[in-house]
């Protein structure tokens, strides 16, 4: 198992991820800006939206989304939905499921889309956002 981190290191590295975040937009943003008057500029974007980089990005951000939608009901002590969501990631450890081969995205993806799928089968009514 790693070793645990201590919220406040999470905390950083969240700040740091969002100060790189905001960088990227703002590059982005202004290069997207610079199009129209500049050709050379079109072309140089046009490679930049075919990017593999770009594109995996663009799914980690969105496997991050639904990562934080579904931490956010597990850890809310509030919430039964989060309950439910505890006791089926319980279910799972108990069951001693093998772990799946990949990359910690697809490791990620995989938990995560099994865990929503479980808990929307439990429960039609609730949608994840």
């Amino acid at each position: 198992m790693e070793e645990q981190t201590k919220p406040a290191d999470v905390e950083v590295r969240i700040q740091r991820v969002l100060e790189d975040l905001r960088a990227i937009q703002h590059e982005l943003n202004w290069a997207a800006m610079q199009v129209p008057a500049n050709p050379e500029q079109r072309e140089a974007l046009s490679e930049l939206v075919e990017a593999e980089s770009l594109h995996a990005l663009k799914s980690a951000l969105d496997q991050m989304r639904h990562f934080l939608w579904f931490f956010m009901q597990v850890a809310s002590n509030d919430s039964e939905f989060g309950e439910r969501l505890r006791d089926v990631l319980r279910q799972r450890v108990a069951n001693d499921a093998p772990r799946p081969k990949g990359t910690f995205l697809e490791r990620l993806k995989l938990a995560t889309d099994h865990a929503l799928v479980r808990c929307l089968l439990e429960n039609k009514n609730q949608k994840p956002n």
